[in-house]
């Protein structure tokens, strides 16, 4: 076998999969979109079998691109969209009900009736988190409550739950390996971080059995082997980490006070903090890896909505044709013209947390052009990175230095700018912002002895632009103020 290493990356809109050499460089990639189902407003599905087929299909499809084939690859690394929930038939293998996904709402009345009965200290002390829709467990506790059958399955030992990451292990090792990892799991709000088990107490008061959850190994290691019949030779699994924590180890961030923000559909920053967790009253304290049986811990959040708004330009408004050319329409103004654009399409994550806020423009004047709104949309995914690594500062004790970034949006020079400016320090681009998929390879990797240590990936990591703020503090105050009054007028608009 060849120093090789095939990341599967799944992600919320398609699932791509790339091939990594030993010295960290991808030499080839494939990608591939699925299906997005809404059945109802706010909620928002996926096909789990669709998931595994695509996922399969790519990875096949970038070892033909590469000129390579199974014989070559020495570890596969798993990184996944976090929080979405696919329950199936142990004996079948068939999911029981559609994958549901992070940014579903529909268990927004499970956590609003968890927060009435006074449990919203209970959930945020075990889990570092706050009690809120996104995360997994609302989304089990509604499939038992609404698909027929799975009850009866759980209490014969025949029902198991996995997060994106464990659907595909358990599908790449034929059913045999029904894990996860310390990022992932913590993301369930059934994970209590401090104690690193699944909490009995927690899995008491939703009603849900212990018995469908799967073990939870270190991010770093064998997890299993892939069945030969996928490619041809069996692959040790030897990586696993949901898609931030991923990114943040891809970007090298490994040191109290490192930070990233990965630009996808989401947008999401994470701070390294180490092996001591945090407090965090607003629900930030989240796993990043687990390494020799240690736990290492972030903290973070994710912003419902970053380039989904782009997104919705493009397909909703259609005032643009394709998401880059968002960038020199917002240049093509010189602000914003007083607009704000509040991308709270699924309500509002940390810190705000408000499940009933939406989406709201406001400012408008008769003067007010598409051009505004494309670059009042930009504008948003910085403001929204502000207010959540302005709380990071504060929970962490940490003064943020400068901020590493990636994903898809993080191309865009303009709103890399903006970030900078308006954050008031360094935002640093890296040579690939594919660093999700990096990381994964990294963590992979290291699993099976290509990479020695950390310290030896640090070296791999390289810059390629640096973006340095040029904004005056009293244009830049004036700005953010605005925003936060934005933020306000947004909030509660969906009656409960």
């Amino acid at each position: 076998m060849g120093n090789y290493v095939l990341v599967m990356d799944q992600g919320t809109t398609s699932s791509r999969a790339a091939i990594f050499n030993e010295r960290g460089e991808r030499i080839a990639m494939d990608n591939k979109e699925f299906n997005q189902i809404y059945p109802k407003p706010g909620w928002f599905e996926h096909d789990g079998t669709a998931i595994w087929n695509v996922t399969l299909e790519v990875s096949k499809n970038a070892l033909k691109k590469a000129n390579l084939t199974g014989k070559d690859i020495s570890a596969i690394g798993i990184t996944n969209q976090r929080e979405t929930t696919t329950m199936w038939d142990k004996e079948t293998g068939t999911p029981v009900y559609n994958s549901i996904v992070w940014a579903c709402r529909r268990g927004s009345e499970i956590c609003s009736d968890l927060i009435d009965k006074g449990y919203d200290n209970t959930f945020n002390k075990k889990t570092g988190l706050v009690i809120d829709a996104t995360y997994s467990a609302s989304k089990i506790k509604w499939i038992f409550d609404n698909v027929p059958g799975t009850k009866e399955k759980a209490a014969e030992g025949k029902l198991l739950f996995g997060t994106i990451d464990t659907w595909l292990l358990w599908n790449l090792t034929k059913g045999k390996v029904h894990a996860t990892d310390p990022s992932n799991a913590s993301r369930t709000m059934l994970y209590n971080v401090y104690d690193l088990k699944w909490d009995e107490e927690l899995l008491d008061i939703l009603n849900i059995p212990k018995n469908i959850f799967p073990e939870v190994k270190d991010s770093i290691g064998i997890f299993g082997y892939a069945d030969k019949e996928w490619f041809g030779h069996e692959i040790p699994i030897s990586g696993i980490a949901g898609d931030q924590q991923a990114a943040l180890f891809g970007q090298a961030c490994n040191e109290p006070g490192d930070a990233k923000n990965t630009y996808g559909t989401s947008c999401v920053p994470l701070m390294f903090i180490g092996d001591k967790p945090v407090y965090s009253e607003k629900g930030l304290l989240t796993l990043a890896w687990g390494i020799n049986g240690k736990a290492q811990y972030s903290t973070g959040a994710s912003i419902l909505t970053g380039g989904a708004a782009v997104q919705w330009l493009r397909d909703g408004l259609k005032i643009i044709k394709t998401t880059p050319e968002s960038e020199a329409l917002a240049r093509s103004v010189e602000d914003t013209a007083g607009v704000y654009f509040v991308p709270a399409f699924q309500g509002l994550a940390a810190p705000h947390w408000d499940m009933y806020a939406r989406g709201m423009i406001i400012g408008i004047t008769a003067g007010v052009t598409g051009a505004h709104i494309a670059r009042a949309t930009l504008d948003s995914m910085a403001y929204q990175t502000r207010d959540l690594l302005d709380q990071m500062e504060k929970e962490s004790g940490t003064k943020l230095k400068s901020l590493k970034v990636d994903g898809g949006a993080a191309n865009n020079d303009y709103l890399m700018q903006f970030q900078a400016d308006i954050l008031n320090v360094p935002v640093i681009r890296p040579a690939d912002v594919e660093t999700t998929s990096l990381g994964t390879a990294y963590l992979a990797g290291l699993g099976v002895g290509i990479w020695k240590d950390q310290s030896e990936l640090k070296e791999l990591w390289k810059a390629e632009k640096t973006f340095y703020p040029t904004m005056d503090e009293e244009k830049r105050e004036e700005l953010y103020a605005g925003w936060k009054r934005a933020v306000e007028f947004s909030k509660g608009w969906i009656e409960r």
